[in-house]
């Protein structure tokens, strides 16, 4: 550790959490909600709050047992509370996205010292991915927040100077965060951490570790927090047992049953790009972790860091099904073994890892600013709203680069003056800064990405014509957002999708085809209904009596001629 680094202060500590929490809340309410994922879990909380129906999920008013409920149960507590909003949404994962990034700041002060903790939260809370799934209604986040429970548990728990009391304490935390985490999002939030300790018992010979674990009365812990949502859902919803454990679990890794087939490498770019600005501290922290604690008998914390990392990277690369969020959980290990590496670095080694940021940050901030001087937005666009979409999101990234630039170029200078501690804390900001900036920007793709503005355009109608027994059809299309802003389900018509197995439970809650939607359709006095150009122009086609309320691209919304 750098000797000449002063000691933390606590002032400045409080100081950087109270600029932490400001800046990381600042746009919740900002962005439409953006498809699939934010409409979705949406959604899903949205019918759950509405209809006081809190064991059985459902989207769309279809049963939907694709995870378990915790995020719904948060969320449709804070519409209860403080009314449906896009911040209320979001809020979920916001606050679960700060408690990891304090909580894995609050493990790196117990095992190594505050500044480790300071440069392991400083680290988190700037890493882009961390950043963006911290600020998109996902349920990456909440598992994350709770596998890091689990892993913070055992850490504190078998520290070597850890009291029998501690040691009981902490592995029941350990217990407690991993039914959680199986509550945000299923068996990987107990199976990847056993498998995770099992690997370090193997690697460390340890194998008396597993006598500290607290198995037995953990265990019961668990169950008693995970089994009865389990037990109470199944019991009425016999069906439910086959498709979650077996569907959603061993066929979604065995088979490319979800469509989300990818190399085995997929992960690889995702964690070089979504690290940054940290990722040379960060893969210095890996590959250091075996020489971190290379005397030292008893529990060696660094390497099951290292092991937690490599075995969840590697389970997901295996799967059949991946998504770029799916390693998250590694990004608060990975934070504490960047928190390490920079605690030992030397003035001269930092700036030379932050300076490659300041040169990417100058090349794209060039590069994007030549593409839209020279027209090529206008060109990648293709038409003129999306060019003025592009131009706004733009300049959105623009000024986050700037940031960046400026930022990663002060924080070099300081390291060269041996202010380590100094060029953490503006990297840090900087960073959080520049994706805070990018992420808000998205906002302006919002016309494409979001029903928000389709709605807007059509809410006199809506006001007028839209009650309670009025039907809303989607018809060959689910609108994942477009429930929220209505404030109620609607009728799908010729479409399944993600829905296909509660179907099947409830035919009645579809129309199967557009042919028995057309007697339906001209049946109604007053009814709207939401569907793809392509689909509304078979439709026109077909002699079906439609009036165009609003349009884009992707959708065109349409009621009964009055």
């Amino acid at each position: 550790m750098n000797a000449r680094a002063p000691p933390v202060s606590r002032a400045l500590l409080w100081l950087l959490l109270a600029a932490l929490a400001v800046v990381w809340f600042a746009n919740l309410e900002h962005r439409k909600l953006i498809r699939p994922d934010e409409g979705r879990y949406a959604e899903l909380a949205r019918h759950m709050a509405a209809s006081g129906d809190w064991l059985t999920p459902r989207l769309n008013g279809i049963k939907y047992f694709y995870k378990p409920p915790l995020q719904y149960w948060a969320t449709a507590g804070a519409y209860s509370t403080f009314g449906m909003t896009h911040w209320t949404t979001r809020l979920w994962t916001a606050l679960t996205g700060l408690a990891g990034i304090l909580l894995t700041g609050f493990v790196g002060w117990r095992l190594y010292g505050a500044r480790v903790g300071l440069y392991c939260a400083a680290v988190l809370a700037s890493t882009g991915l961390y950043v963006a799934l911290g600020h998109l209604n996902t349920l990456d986040m909440g598992l994350t927040l709770f596998m890091t429970g689990t892993l913070a548990g055992v850490l504190l728990a078998q520290r070597n100077e850890a009291s029998i009391t501690e040691r009981r304490l902490w592995m029941h935390v350990a217990w407690a965060s991993a039914a959680l985490a199986v509550l945000s999002k299923g068996l990987i939030g107990i199976v990847l951490p056993a498998a995770a300790i099992v690997v370090y018992m193997l690697f460390e010979r340890d194998w008396r570790l597993l006598l500290r674990l607290h198995v037995v009365t953990g265990s019961l812990l668990f169950l008693a927090i995970a089994a009865p949502w389990f037990v109470m859902v199944s019991l009425h919803n016999p069906e439910f047992f086959r498709f979650f454990f077996i569907h959603e679990h061993f066929e979604r890794f065995l088979t490319p049953v979800h469509r989300r087939s990818e190399p085995w490498w997929f992960f690889l770019p995702i964690h070089a790009v979504g690290f940054l600005p940290w990722l040379l501290p960060m893969i210095a922290g890996l590959l250091g972790a075996w020489r971190v604690e290379p005397a030292q008998t008893g529990f060696r914390p660094a390497r099951l860091l290292a092991i937690w990392t490599v075995v969840i990277v590697v389970f997901f690369s295996l799967s059949s099904s991946k998504l770029p969020s799916y390693t998250l959980p590694v990004w608060p290990a990975c934070a504490l073994l960047t928190g390490i590496a920079l605690s030992r670095v030397t003035p001269r080694l930092l700036a030379w890892q932050i300076a490659p940021i300041t040169l990417l940050s100058l090349i794209a901030a060039a590069g994007l600013a030549w593409l839209g001087l020279s027209g090529g937005l206008q060109r990648l666009a293709g038409d003129e709203a999306r060019a003025v979409m592009y131009a706004g999101f733009a300049k959105w990234i623009l000024a986050g680069l700037l940031v960046m630039l400026a930022g990663s170029a002060l924080a070099c200078w300081s390291a060269l003056r041996g202010r380590i501690t100094g060029a953490v804390i503006v990297l840090s900001a900087a960073s959080l800064t520049g994706w805070q900036l990018l992420i808000s920007g998205h906002d302006s793709l919002s016309p494409s990405t979001s029903a928000y503005h389709l709605v807007r355009q059509i809410s006199p109608q809506l006001a007028r014509d839209l009650h309670a027994g009025t039907p809303f059809y989607s018809v060959g299309v689910y609108e994942q957002t477009l429930n929220f802003y209505l404030r109620r389900e609607t009728t799908l018509v010729a479409f399944r999708d993600e829905m296909d197995f509660g179907l099947t439970q409830e035919p009645q809650r579809w129309i199967p085809s557009l042919d028995a939607f057309d007697p339906v359709w001209r049946a109604q006095p007053v009814a709207f209904a939401i569907m793809p150009p392509a689909i509304f122009d078979t439709l026109t086609q077909r002699g079906l009596p439609m009036l165009v309320l609003a349009r884009n691209p992707h959708r065109v919304i349409v009621r009964t001629l009055p």
